[in-house]
């Protein structure tokens, strides 16, 4: 099975291709990572590579009700409890940096910081915040040049703090709506300077903290998540979009990044990620890929086997598993996941969720 076979992803070796996917789980509390959210990524420790839940690089980034952050040291020494309980799994973790921009609500943030954007162009809908329930996404301020390149800078210092929280390498988030994403997509960025416009234009913010980030940590070390064709948070299909993220596909690769890493959400409802773009996304960046979005263990080995992929992400899958690599290695059933508590804090639907018996039965083998 060529799920189960090692693979060197820049500098870091895998002891399998099965990745956990990132996934918001809520349960950071004053958005500072803590023990158990170290039992709950030890747990899934079989897997050749965890990324983490989306992690606010500053305080401008924050979005949703107890996400972590990597901003002050409190925080890194949360994350540092997490990658030390990896580690001693035999786990290999990367961090997913995600700003959210315009996706946030004041409820949701910190005094004193900013919901910033491309362009002032507020998201439909409601925000739900622990402090007033369900709000209305208010509408974001138009982000300066300075504050694109202190927002960049906020990348970088994120990227070192969480190799210093021990991390193996990071993820920018440049997918489902999110900052980077918000300069990528025209329903989001109406700007008409040089990050706005062109497919170049609005390539350049994904490409420039790429660039930044990998050579503050090394591009080994840093891999990007990005989402053609997605609808999430308000993002649309818009015009000439394969060749954009062909042109962003080459453009990553020139600077060697350890991965690209493709959303596909169609399995949920969204528009069908087509095997065009993915096609001339895997070529133009010429690295690995790595292949998410509804996937089982068939499906899976599949795209490996078909070379569409390098490595797979699973993600309520592995939510609900966390000896997923032990079940699907030995064809035994999936634990469903428990929908209600996906964002909840505390330890139900997190931590709880039983590993197999026969998981239980084997003797255990020091790492």
């Amino acid at each position: 099975m060529k799920l189960n076979s090692k693979y060197t992803l820049g500098s870091t070796d895998l002891k399998n291709r099965i990745v956990m996917a990132p996934m918001t789980r809520s349960r950071a509390i004053v958005n500072i990572p803590n023990d158990l959210m170290a039992e709950y990524y030890s747990q899934r420790a079989d897997g050749g590579l965890l990324i983490t839940e989306g992690t606010a690089p500053s305080a401008n980034g924050l979005g949703y009700p107890r996400i972590p952050g990597i901003y002050n040291d409190a925080q890194v020494a949360g994350w540092t409890k997490v990658t030390d309980a990896v580690h001693k799994k035999g786990g290999k973790i990367f961090l997913q940096m995600m700003h959210t921009g315009r996706c946030s609500h004041p409820d949701n943030m910190e005094t004193g910081t900013e919901i910033l954007a491309p362009s002032p162009v507020a998201l439909e809908g409601q925000m739900y915040t622990d402090k007033n329930g369900l709000q209305n996404y208010p509408v974001p301020k138009e982000m300066t040049l300075e504050d694109i390149g202190q927002a960049q800078r906020e990348f970088v210092q994120a990227a070192k703090n969480a190799i210093k929280a021990g991390f193996d390498g990071v993820e920018i988030h440049g997918a489902n709506g999110y900052l980077v994403d918000q300069f990528i997509n025209t329903a989001s960025n109406k700007r008409n300077d040089e990050y706005g416009g062109s497919i170049k234009n609005r390539s350049r913010f994904a490409i420039e903290t790429a660039q930044q980030v990998a050579e503050a940590i090394g591009p080994e070390k840093t891999g990007i998540r990005l989402s053609p064709n997605g609808a999430f948070n308000g993002m649309e299909p818009f015009e000439n979009m394969e060749d954009t993220f062909q042109f962003l596909a080459e453009e990553l690769g020139k600077i060697k990044l350890a991965y690209i890493h493709i959303v596909d959400h169609s399995a949920m409802g969204a528009p069908e990620v087509s095997d065009s773009v993915k096609s001339k996304i895997r070529n133009a960046f010429g690295g690995t890929i790595i292949a998410s979005g509804g996937l089982d263990k068939q499906k899976a080995e599949a795209i490996l086997t078909e070379g569409k992929g390098d490595l797979v992400a699973f993600g309520r899958p592995y939510l609900a598993n966390p000896d997923l690599v032990f079940r699907m290695e030995n064809n035994l059933e999936l634990n469903a996941p428990d929908y209600e508590t996906f964002y909840t804090p505390g330890p139900k639907g997190y931590t709880d969720y039983p590993v197999s018996e026969q998981k239980k039965e084997q003797p255990a083998v020091a790492k």
